[in-house]
């Protein structure tokens, strides 16, 4: 973090304006999600999240809750599970990290989700 830091504060001599704007370094969540699933050959599977968009959630879940950390991840949960999930098409977007993608059995994480509203296939017609 302080590598990133101080390649921001060195400047750049293009663009000078764009380099003064305010740069802020992610915080590391506190804790890691995971969903744990069966895929069509009948495998339970746990794929770690490392979406952006939970971070996001989780940090305005904790804001919400004034710091109560089980309310935060049990909103959390609630809008990874209960609303994409259940109640929404929830596509994975996968990837692997340097780390383990040569020594683990499965390197894939989660790095992104994609959830559209259901779609009822009776009423489909291609005509």
């Amino acid at each position: 973090m302080d590598k990133v830091i101080a390649n921001k504060a060195q400047g750049s001599l293009f663009d000078e304006d764009e380099t003064r704007l305010v740069f802020k370094v992610v915080k590391k969540l506190p804790y890691e999600f995971s969903y744990i699933f069966t895929t069509e050959d009948g495998k339970t599977r746990t794929i770690m999240i490392k979406d952006w968009e939970l971070g996001a959630l989780y940090w305005k879940c904790i804001e919400k809750a004034k710091g109560n950390e089980i309310e935060a991840c049990q909103k959390v949960k609630e809008k990874y599970l209960d609303y994409m999930w259940y109640q929404r098409d929830l596509y994975f977007f996968m990837g692997t990290t340097k780390q383990f993608h040569n020594i683990s059995p499965n390197p894939f994480i989660i790095i992104g989700t994609f959830y559209p509203p259901k779609i009822d296939t009776q009423q489909l017609s291609f005509f």
